[in-house]
């Protein structure tokens, strides 16, 4: 009668064993292509064979001692082996972010280089435009409309003593009020012979000043 009851309690254990067996196979569950997540009964060993990898190559790709106890849990995500995708991207991004870099730095010289020469010629513009003639002086200064006097000569001109100034001579004229004018040497007047410190300044009736004869401080461009 003992026999009996021991071979039935072994044949229980048996079972009770294959069950187990069967639970202990149960695949952990796959979350994507790199990860899954640990299910009741799972092992490194297991996991590792449903993979296709070895235990080693499973513990290195979750920082595990290699050989060592591994303990897990279910609920716990297992990453598998040749996950090195993040790791490649950011070394590509680290990689293109210091290219652009090296290339803004090589692109900086011909910036600056660009922007060097803009404030040359700005700086030439404003020369130009503040340039100050040779001084000569200063003069009388009578004003004339030449339509008046029937001439065509029109306003832009000045009739000066042409051995002191002769014809083309650019004059920059400063009038006493401050008035800059600019005018070329386009006539002689009968004022010229008596006194060649004189000029006389064509100008529109309706712009000539009401002070008539003034003073000027000329200066040739």
């Amino acid at each position: 009668m003992k026999k009996v009851l021991s071979i039935a309690l072994v044949s229980t254990m048996a079972l009770t064993a294959i069950a187990t067996s069967t639970k202990t196979a149960q695949a952990a569950v796959l979350l994507d292509s790199n990860h899954v997540q640990v299910e009741a009964g799972d092992t490194y060993k297991s996991i590792a064979a449903n993979a296709g990898v070895t235990i080693a190559e499973l513990e290195q790709a979750n920082g595990r001692e290699v050989g060592g106890f591994d303990l897990i849990f279910p609920g716990e995500t297992v990453t598998l082996p040749g996950v090195t995708t993040p790791a490649t991207t950011q070394d590509t991004t680290a990689t293109q972010t210091q290219a652009a870099a090296e290339d803004t730095s090589y692109q900086a010289p011909a910036q600056q280089a660009t922007q060097t020469q803009a404030t040359t010629q700005s700086a030439a513009q404003t020369q130009t435009t503040t340039q100050t003639g040779t001084s000569q002086g200063t003069f009388k200064i009578s004003f004339y409309d030449p339509a008046v006097l029937g001439s065509n000569m029109g306003y832009s001109g000045v009739a000066a003593n042409l051995s002191v100034f002769p014809k083309g001579t650019t004059l920059k004229i400063t009038l006493s009020d401050g008035t800059v004018l600019i005018r070329t040497v386009n006539d002689t007047g009968t004022f010229a012979y008596s006194n060649p410190n004189q000029l006389d300044v064509a100008m529109p009736n309706n712009q000539i000043p009401s002070y008539g004869v003034t003073t000027a401080s000329v200066e040739v461009l």
